[in-house]
């Protein structure tokens, strides 16, 4: 039987603070409001963020802009000479960060809310500026937020002084459509900025608390019964739509509402959040973008402009935007392009910007009249500049269509959903716009326009009918505000909106059909918890349990432990849930009947367990979130689980002959294994099921001890281990496995023999996939000497080089497949490639030489984030040192391939006078047409061109992205 209980709060709010602070964390612009609780009539005031507005001038201001920027030698002295030493330390925060960044862009971090919730990067690593200059200290997404609510921090602290910050209760706004990983990495900025007393609000429902707040005491005057309101948010970087649906309030309700206020106070209707959009990466930095691109096609007549003068007109172009998107006369911007240096330049690279070109490319790309019926075009490529996956389709209005339509009977009474037609329902009545990018009036005008052509046939409205607008406070402060008021509210003061989840999450069960169990439902309140006892699960011992995790923002109405069959229109993935029980005396496929309790936190995080069904024991399963902010790769489209329904007669016919090896009293011979399992199986090993090789990977670490019979006996099993678990990566617990391994072969040969060495290397290159940074650095020092001594021209001209050529070439292809590697290691070693790729002394070496260079080059990786890509100015050089003297070699197309292959990112992709001449090369040697396509147009790779980059095939099911 399902129970819902309520947890625990989550430490907010443990002591009432004197103030309640509410910040708005926002892309472009972070503002602060706070309350002062102890006075019954106290207003929401606005707190001045002290900043850098100038070298030597510290100021309060509005908003603090969300820019950081590293300032040169000759400007730190200005800086540390302005008698604020605590308001610098490395990077200046605010609106001299934005300014300085539009000379400097290579000095600035922009944009890392975006970041925070891009699964293709390492969101923990110092990736930020994406595209730097020299010298400049990276930061990653997490510390960039983390110094802009330091500085809020500094701020408030100088302020009120006996009151600190990290002693006030603190409400942060969030995207309503952040994650969980997402939500988790703005938590962790927070406290890394001391800030621990944190409870999210999301931003939507902020604004709508801030219009609350200012109408306290009319509200219920303007919305009716029935109606619905809009809120529709889009700011620097995101787009967030909600729904709240207005009902009359119960008389339990209304008396409880707040029990300071007089009888006609109390509040007669109540409101309830019922829908939240998907997350979108889509905002006033897509409209930068779309402007820079325009501009930039008329200053190069359709060439692409290097990365430092693209982003300062990026930058540039966001000031055009808001100049000219404003009220002002103005009908034109001159944006000026910065040359070398720090200098402008004086009257060379110029562009003007027309008030007409900015309103084209604003309503007719994002803001254009379309159908309810028009939504957004699922290609595969939108804008994928400074890294970040935006979009595909950059019509705000159709994304806008398509919510309306799909979350049109949510929260619903019943008797609305038989009395409503699917066009009513569909309606909103009220629209309260929030977000940077509405504060443009002709912006607003486009979307209620769009809106009521929607609605203009529906029965019983006007001719002309328009949603009614709600006045909000000022829409840069507003979130701030709101977030402010909410704090209030939960102490029991003012009108708070009913918000459940508004988005169900389910476990995956089966993937043909894909199917899955919820078990937490849209319509859950943060305290909730949920027992799903009427489905009970076994639980390994002493293996790793996962729990594939799914979403969903459409599928609102379903219940926990409803059996739902998972589509990709309506659920997105999560993390998958993980543990690992271990208990004493118990045998390794054992198994514990259990089932799963799910807790939802005040917070809005997950908290999932497996509890004993005869005991009271429980087991915490946690979200992968370290794993899943440092790279997007995955194991494909999932057939390799289906692949992977294991044959328990294959199983132990494969249990039998590692044990005659591996085994007590073994006689087999080490070199008969492979053929041996070949005839016992009936099938060539590259036919073997994904699960099938996990299953040997399984049976080969049970008899480890084995491997001690003989340096023989080692190095067939390592060579055995590492082929069945390649590539380290792709089906459930494959991270468990690899760690299983590293704990069991690293340091510890128990033999000196090349084989032994050697065939360590080569399991290493094989799951390297799975290894962690640390890891992978880890193996590299252990090689880097011997490969020191092979490549390093100091080294070799003190009597070094050369080597055995076999060793030197799994050398080569081991750090070759180090993806995690720093790009300074990874640059170093290419440029001694290059070097050495013609020497007649290392010619045994050349197609090793040529394949680690492809990798090490490689314009998008093989499975990790895309900040370990070295840097394009680098694989430029490589790849015309490679044009000037070809090479007779298969590896040679690829690695030309691979570092020139188009991603359709300016700062990994090369130049496009190069990409010409390597397609003019790859024309004329005869290479595949598909590696002409790659480099040509991207594409995927095809499963032979991946077999050929990771060194041999992968197991069946599992593709390279």
């Amino acid at each position: 039987m399902q129970v819902t209980d309520q947890v625990e709060l989550d430490g907010f709010e443990e002591e009432l603070s004197r103030y309640i602070v509410g910040i708005d964390l926002g892309t472009t612009n972070c503002a602060v409001a706070y309350l002062d609780a102890t006075k019954e009539t106290a207003a929401i005031q606005y707190f001045p963020v002290q900043q850098w507005v100038d070298f030597g001038t510290v100021e309060a201001r509005e908003l603090l802009p969300s820019f950081l920027y590293q300032p040169l030698a000759s400007e730190i002295e200005a800086l540390q000479g302005a008698g604020e030493a605590d308001a610098f330390d490395t990077h200046v925060v605010g609106s001299l960060a934005r300014d300085r960044g539009l000379q400097l862009p290579g000095r600035q971090v922009s944009s890392a809310k975006s970041w925070l919730c891009h699964a293709g990067v390492d969101r923990r690593g110092q990736i930020l500026p994406w595209h730097n200059d020299e010298g400049v200290e990276k930061l990653s997404p997490v510390e960039a937020s983390s110094r802009y609510l330091a500085q809020i921090r500094w701020a408030w602290d100088q302020a009120f002084k006996s009151h600190p910050l990290a002693d006030q209760d603190i409400v942060l706004t969030l995207p309503a459509s952040f994650d969980q990983v997402a939500r988790q990495l703005t938590i962790e900025a927070a406290a890394a900025a001391g800030l621990e007393r944190i409870l999210p609000i999301e931003e939507p429902q902020a604004a709508f608390y801030a219009w609350l707040y200012r109408h306290r005491r009319t509200w219920e005057q303007t919305v009716a019964p029935g109606q619905t309101i809009l809120v529709c948010d889009i700011g620097g970087g995101t787009t967030d739509f909600t729904l709240i649906r207005v009902r009359e309030a119960s008389t339990k309700a209304a008396e409880s509402t707040n029990e300071t206020l007089d009888a006609q106070d109390r509040s007669q209707l109540s409101l309830h959040r019922v829908a939240v959009g998907q997350h979108l990466i889509l905002g006033g930095d897509n409209i930068d973008l779309a402007l820079a691109k325009a501009a930039e096609s008329k200053l190069t007549a359709g060439k692409t402009l290097p990365p430092r003068s693209w982003d300062a007109l990026r930058q540039a172009c966001r000031v055009a935007k808001e100049t000219l998107l404003s009220e002002s006369v103005q009908d034109a911007y001159t944006v000026h392009l910065p040359g070398s240096g720090s200098k402008l330049v004086g009257g060379g690279q110029q562009v003007e910007i027309t008030r007409d070109e900015v309103r084209h490319t604003v309503l007719d790309g994002f803001f254009p009249q379309c159908d309810l019926q028009d939504h957004p075009q699922a290609q595969q490529a939108g804008f994928q500049e400074f890294g970040l996956p935006f979009a595909t389709d950059a019509a705000i209005t159709k994304h806008l269509a398509s919510f309306l339509w799909s979350h049109r009977y949510d929260g619903r009474t019943d008797d609305e959903r038989n009395q409503l037609s699917d066009l009513a329902a569909a309606r909103p009545d009220w629209v309260l716009f929030n977000g940077g990018v509405m504060t443009s009036s002709q912006l607003r005008n486009r979307l209620v326009e769009v809106i009521g052509s929607w609605f203009s046939k529906t029965e019983g409205l006007p001719n002309g009918w328009l949603p009614g607008l709600l006045d909000g406070e000022r829409m840069d402060r507003a979130v701030a505000v709101g977030a402010t008021y909410f704090g209030h509210v939960r102490r029991g003061n003012g009108v708070r909106i009913e918000a459940k989840l508004a988005c169900s999450y389910y476990i995956q069960t089966s993937l043909h059909p894909r199917q899955g169990v919820c078990v937490v439902p849209g319509s859950a309140s943060p305290g909730d918890r949920f027992r799903l006892t009427e489905m009970p699960m076994d639980l390994t011992v002493g293996q790793p349990v996962q729990f594939p995790m799914v979403y969903s923002s459409t599928r609102l109405a379903d219940r926990a432990g409803d059996v739902v069959p998972l589509t990709d229109e309506e659920f997105a993935d999560l993390p998958a849930l993980r543990t690992v029980v271990e208990l004493s005396g118990r045998r390794r496929q054992e198994t514990l009947p259990v089932y799963v309790e799910v807790e939802l936190s005040q917070i809005g995080t997950l908290q999932m367990y497996c509890h004993a069904i005869d005991s009271e024991q429980r087991w915490k399963l946690e979200f992968d979130v370290r794993g899943s902010t440092q790279t997007d790769h995955s194991a494909g489209d999932g057939s390799a689980t289906e692949l992977g329904v294991l044959d328990e007669e294959l199983a132990e016919r494969a249990h039998h002959e590692i044990a005659s090896l591996f085994g007590e009293g073994a006689t087999a011979k080490p070199s008969r294994l492979i053929p041996s399992l070949t005839q016992t199986l009936g099938r060539k090993r590259d036919a073997w099921p994904p699960s099938l090789l996990r299953s040997m990977w399984a049976d080969l670490m049970e008899f480890s001890e084995g491997r001690r019979q003989s340096a023989a006996h080692e190095a067939r099993w390592l060579n055995a281990l590492g082929y069945s678990l390649r590539p380290g990566y792709g089906l459930a617990a494959d991270d468990w496995r690899v760690a299983q391994t590293w704990r069991a072969v690293h340091g510890k040969l128990a033999f000196p023999a090349v084989s032994s060495r050697n065939e360590s290397l080569i399991l290493w290159r094989r799951i390297a996939g799975g290894f962690t940074a640390g890891q992978q650095l880890t193996v590299f020092q252990q090689v880097a000497s011997p490969l020191r001594n092979s490549l390093d021209p100091q080294r070799r001209a003190k009597g070094g080089g050369g080597g055995n050529a076999a060793e030197l070439s799994e050398l080569l292809r081991l750090v070759g497949s180090l993806e995690l590697l720093p790009k300074s290691d990874k640059s170093q070693l290419g440029d001694w490639l290059i070097q050495l790729l013609h020497a007649r002394k290392y010619e045994a070496s050349q197609a090793a030489m040529l394949w680690t260079l492809g990798r090490l080059g490689s314009r998008l990786p093989t499975y990790g984030p895309l900040n370990c890509v070295v840097d394009t100015e680098r694989v430029e050089s490589w790849l015309r040192a490679l044009l000037k003297r070809t090479v007779d070699n298969a590896s040679y197309p690829l690695a030309l391939m691979l570092c020139a292959r188009k991603v359709g990112d300016r700062y990994r992709d090369i130049d496009d006078d190069l990409r010409l001449d390597v397609l003019a090369q790859l024309e004329s040697g005869d290479s595949p047409e598909h590696y002409r396509k790659l480099v040509r147009e991207g594409g995927q790779l095809e499963s032979e061109e991946a077999s050929q980059i990771l060194g041999e095939a992968l197991p069946l099911g599992l593709t390279l992205r």
